[in-house]
Order: C-alpha cells, then sequence, then structure tokens
C-alpha cells in the first residue's frame, strides 16, 4: 500500500462521499500516506477497486439513501424509480464544480462574447417579437422589458442554447460525489418534484452541469420558489414557454428588490486622484456625496439613494455607479462581471452605446463573429478544432497555443485581438478571410 500513487490518491478523493480527512500523498511520506490511506476505507475502496466499478457501486448506494429522502419529500416510489432507473453517474461534471468563467475569464474577453452587436441585434428583434407579452410582464412586475431580455440573451442565448447535460443525472451524481452535496441533493429531489407535478417533463430537463435550466437557467429551487405560470395553462413551464420563462425572470428580479424606474447605474467619469479604496458594490453612500467627491453624472436619480462605485478593471479601467437594481441583478449568479453584462447589454438594447472607456489591456477580446473567425483560421492552418461556433474551448486553445509559439507570441492560449490580428496577416496560401469582421 506504501506505494500508492499521487495520481491514485487524487482519483479515490475525488470519489469519497463519507470520508472528510485530508488525504496526505504517499509522495509526501510513505508513513504518513500510508496512515491517512488506511483511516478511510472509503478512500481504500476506491483505490482498491477499478474507478468506474467503484462509482457505480457507491452511486448505487447513494441513490438508494436519495430515495427515502425523496419519499420524505412528497416524491412518489413510482416517480424516484422512473426517473433513476437506469441512472448511471457522470463523473465528468466533478471537473466543472470549481470553474466559473465569471471569476476566471478577463472582464473584457467575459463582455465582448456576452454584449456583442449580434446578441443586442437578436436581443432587439426579441424585443419586437414578443412585445405585447413583455409589456404586461413589465405592467406586472414592474421590471423593465430591456432587463429582462438581457437575462435571457446572457443566461440561453435568447433559448438557443438550454446546455446539453440531463439534469437528473448530473444532479444525482453531484449529490452522491465531490463537495456541496447536501446543495446539490436538495436541488436533484426539487427536481423530481417539478417533474412529478407536471411542469416540466423529464427529457426536456436539459441545462448546466450544475442543474440550471430552461430560457433564463433556473436552478430547480429558484424555479419552485419564483416561476410563474404566465401563459395560463396550468403549469409553470420555463423551458417550453417564453412568456413563463420571461415572466418568471422579472418575478426574481422583484423579489430580489428591483425598484420601478430606477436605472442599475451608469458609467462614469472619476475624478483626479480619486481614492479607489472608496469603491464596491457594497460601499454606498449617497449619490450627492458621490457628486461633491466630483464623480460625474450622477443627477439621474434623487440625490439621497445610496449607490457604490464600481472599479471592475481598477482604477485604470471604467468605473461604474451602481444602485440597488444592480444588486437584485447580481443576486441571480452571484459575480459582479455577470451582472454587468446584463445591465450593460440592457442598455445597448434601449440604444445605449459600447462602453466608453478602454478597458486596460493592450489585448481586447473578441466577439462571437471575432472568435469564429479565429477558429476559420486556425483550422485553415490545419488544427482540429472541432465545430466552428465561437465557443473557444479546450481544443481551440490548445491550437491558439500552437500559433503562439509559431509566432513568437506567449502561448497563453487566450483567444485576443493580437494573436487575430497576427494570423489574419500570416499566410496560409490565401489571404484575409472573407467576410472577416472588424476589429473595434
Amino acid at each position: 500500500m506504501s506505494e500508492i500513487g499521487e495520481r491514485d490518491v487524487r482519483a479515490a478523493r475525488k470519489r469519497c462521499t463519507t470520508c472528510r480527512q485530508r488525504f496526505v500523498p504517499a509522495a509526501a511520506g510513505a508513513r504518513r500516506g500510508l496512515a491517512a490511506y488506511l483511516a478511510c476505507a472509503t478512500i481504500a475502496a476506491a483505490v482498491a477497486l477499478p474507478g468506474e466499478a467503484f462509482a457505480d457501486e457507491a452511486f448505487a448506494r447513494c441513490l438508494s439513501g436519495l430515495r427515502d429522502d425523496a419519499l420524505a419529500r412528497g416524491v412518489s416510489a413510482e416517480t424516484f424509480a422512473r426517473s433513476t432507473g437506469g441512472l448511471e453517474p457522470d463523473m465528468s461534471v466533478l471537473e466543472l464544480l470549481d470553474y466559473q468563467p465569471e471569476f476566471k475569464t478577463p472582464l473584457w474577453d467575459y463582455l465582448a462574447a456576452l454584449v456583442d452587436d449580434e446578441r443586442v441585434a437578436d436581443g432587439r428583434a426579441m424585443l419586437d417579437r414578443w412585445g405585447d407579452t413583455l409589456a404586461e410582464v413589465e405592467r406586472r412586475y414592474g421590471v423593465d422589458r430591456e432587463t429582462v431580455v438581457a437575462v435571457w440573451g446572457v443566461e440561453s442565448d435568447y433559448g438557443k442554447s438550454f446546455g446539453k447535460r440531463p439534469l437528473i443525472t448530473s444532479l444525482a451524481t453531484l449529490s452522491c460525489f465531490g463537495r456541496r452535496q447536501a446543495f446539490f441533493r436538495s436541488e436533484f429531489l426539487t427536481t423530481l418534484r417539478i417533474v412529478q407535478d407536471g411542469h416540466v417533463q423529464s427529457d426536456q430537463l436539459v441545462g448546466s452541469w450544475a442543474g440550471a435550466f430552461g430560457h433564463t437557467q433556473f436552478m430547480p429551487s429558484t424555479f419552485t420558489r419564483v416561476a410563474v405560470d404566465f401563459d395560463g395553462d396550468g403549469r409553470r413551464d420555463i423551458v417550453g414557454s417564453v412568456p413563463d420563462a420571461l415572466a418568471s425572470t422579472a418575478n426574481y428580479l422583484k423579489r430580489a428588490g428591483w425598484k420601478t424606474g430606477e436605472p442599475w447605474g451608469w458609467e462614469v467619469r472619476l475624478p483626479k486622484g480619486f481614492d479607489a479604496s472608496l469603491a464596491g458594490r457594497r460601499s454606498k453612500r449617497p449619490l450627492s456625496q458621490w457628486a461633491a467627491m466630483g464623480v460625474h453624472r450622477v443627477d439621474a436619480v434623487a440625490a439621497d439613494a445610496r449607490a457604490a462605485v464600481l472599479l471592475p478593471a481598477g482604477p485604470s479601467g471604467p468605473a461604474f455607479i451602481v444602485l440597488r437594481n444592480f444588486d437584485a441583478i447580481y443576486s441571480y449568479n452571484a459575480a459582479e462581471s455577470y451582472a454587468l453584462a446584463i445591465a450593460h447589454l440592457a442598455d445597448r438594447l434601449r440604444g445605449a452605446g459600447p462602453i466608453a472607456t478602454p478597458w486596460p489591456t493592450d489585448d481586447p477580446g473578441l466577439s462571437r463573429v471575432q472568435r469564429r473567425e479565429l477558429q476559420t483560421l486556425l483550422a485553415a492552418r490545419g488544427h482540429d478544432i472541432g465545430e466552428i461556433d465561437g465557443m473557444i474551448g479546450a481544443r481551440s486553445r490548445e491550437a491558439i497555443k500552437a500559433e503562439q509559439a509559431r509566432l513568437g507570441m506567449e502561448p497563453d492560449g487566450r483567444a485576443g485581438r493580437k494573436i487575430l490580428e497576427a494570423l489574419r496577416g500570416a499566410p496560409t496560401g490565401s489571404g484575409r478571410q472573407q467576410g472577416a469582421a472588424p476589429l473595434r
């Protein structure tokens, strides 16, 4: 046993469902590694058995326990059996537990893809198409239509991309493996109730790895709390009913503290020598105080409204005044970059222009049109990047690294304007790709 490798230990720790003791790799010391190994029978089983065999066995035991919890929560034995019969764990979701692009992606890259001309044009088309519905949503919940549609656009690209993972499989797996099992167990059991109550059919419940689903990507518990039957068919269906999804989103924001008629905030210019330590979403003070400090364009609402200065890229980048409605948007996904994307897209849908102050980078992010062009250029150089879809995944990043290294650039795999411009100018047997997107 003293020869157990670190890779085995990492795999065992990932699969362990009951042991909470930190495991010490044998590489750190055979005696300590062996003692920790022997202290946890579940991890010992994980190492002793093949990975898939252990996962299947542990999953079956876990499902048995979940059945008892489900019955206690009002899920019938028939619903549980129908939903979990033949179910196998999807261990790939564990790799995504700690990945959130809102926190790992440079903000200028994040916004460049989420608030591009394509998404603005599509959003305006949705405002026209669903105008009557949005007018009634706005009247009933007090949330402006542009903000509701902006959430729709960011969350699912206006219903084009719900995610592909079966919710019951993902949530059952996360209920049995990895961290935050209690949270995901509750979401799993709630999903079974949604199916049992007939709101959404189980085969329509596909979404993100974490269990968000529908046009505006609610978690099951959020669905239960705030989803509404806006079209009057007796079901709360945010997958098959756009009216239900839009109204449910407005209801969420209303219950999160939305103030009708008040903006989320706006971009501002800071006075010279502004103390950046005063900034922060939670550091609110009356607008009149910000005005006295020389923070301009603070006269759009009452001077006693409490606001904060947000510097998402530091004092050398864009600055924003944010009000209560920004917090309501923030509650949807608890990331300032996400809230800023929603707020900025809503402004663009109202006819506003791009953020005026440049981001503090010499390599700005790419729109989806530009990302597709970059992928086309990479494919033309023989890289197997899969579908040209504007989504920069692992294969696209590896191809970018290879081209960056070939061109003498830092091989970081980032899809920015520098690599796009470099590949546009590099010979491939043809000139610039026809229809290439301009760099703005």
